[in-house]
């Protein structure tokens, strides 16, 4: 009861803002806005019912990044928020690892967009960088042409339906590699690596023979296996492949066992001059 009591004030405190009991039933009517779950637990996707960026997307991973929009400089300003991420018709919002439940986070936030909505102000600055990566370029190839073409009809819906985007970055044409970077609630979950590997790399391979790898930057989240989501996107990759998952992680450990008995069978011989 304490909880609910405390996110009611902090909700009118929210609306408070808006001028009046006559502005908040205007907007009101006007305006519902939905919370919908992502597969990263610590983030949230919030749809206003209304265009949040007419074109392309926007990442605020830190407060100092948000400074180019009103709407992500005010929702940084509620305690726990860790980043901020703007799709064409919703806003994720990511927050610190199980320090504040959503429960207390959710009314500052439907408060915070509110109050943004009926100041009628423009949701990001001029001089903001909107993402549009998969724009074809004169000057692309033809490989790099459907790549962006691919990444932007039938990679980025999907991952834009759980609250995130992906980056096209560049193609390495010598490697076949492919870099992308992954946005909003996809940044921080632990079933990023194998969405990565099991949609993106395998759809990629497909249709583009020249692609041989697709990696993303920042991979620096460590992989828990207890985690409810990873268990399930795995049970998905075996059940298709017919193969066991494993993580990059755990073939680079098993490369390495396997490199260090080979070393030690080598030596065995060699001491015995064979």
């Amino acid at each position: 009861k304490k909880t609910d009591m405390q996110a009611l004030g902090a909700l009118r405190s929210g609306l408070g803002r808006l001028g009046g009991g006559a502005a908040w039933a205007a907007l009101r009517r006007s305006m519902f806005i939905e919370a919908h779950p992502t597969p990263n637990i610590n983030s949230l996707k919030f749809h206003p019912g209304r265009t949040v960026l007419p074109k392309g997307t926007m990442d605020f991973p830190n407060a100092r990044a948000a400074m180019a929009s009103p709407l992500a400089k005010s929702i940084f300003r509620i305690d726990g928020v860790s980043s901020v991420f703007f799709g064409p018709d919703f806003v994720t919002v990511t927050k610190q690892r199980d320090e504040i439940p959503w429960a207390e986070m959710k009314p500052e936030i439907f408060a915070a967009m509110m109050d943004f909505y009926a100041s009628g102000s423009e949701i990001v600055g001029e001089n903001a960088e909107i993402a549009l990566d998969t724009v074809i370029n004169e000057d692309d190839s033809e490989v790099v042409a459907l790549i962006k073409e691919l990444l932007d009809t039938r990679i980025r819906p999907a991952v834009q339906d759980d609250g995130g985007d992906i980056n096209y970055v560049e193609f390495d044409e010598a490697s076949g590699v492919v870099t992308v970077k992954l946005q909003g609630a996809c940044s921080t979950c632990s079933s990023s690596k194998v969405t990565l590997k099991s949609g993106v790399e395998n759809m990629l391979m497909h249709y583009v023979p020249e692609v041989t790898e697709v990696v993303a930057i920042d991979e620096e989240m460590d992989e828990d296996p207890n985690d409810p989501v990873m268990k399930q996107q795995k049970k998905f990759v075996e059940e298709m492949t017919g193969e066991k998952y494993t993580t990059p992680a755990a073939d680079t450990g098993q490369k390495s066992q396997e490199s260090g008995r080979d070393k030690a069978a080598q030596k065995t011989l060699e001491d015995a001059g064979l």
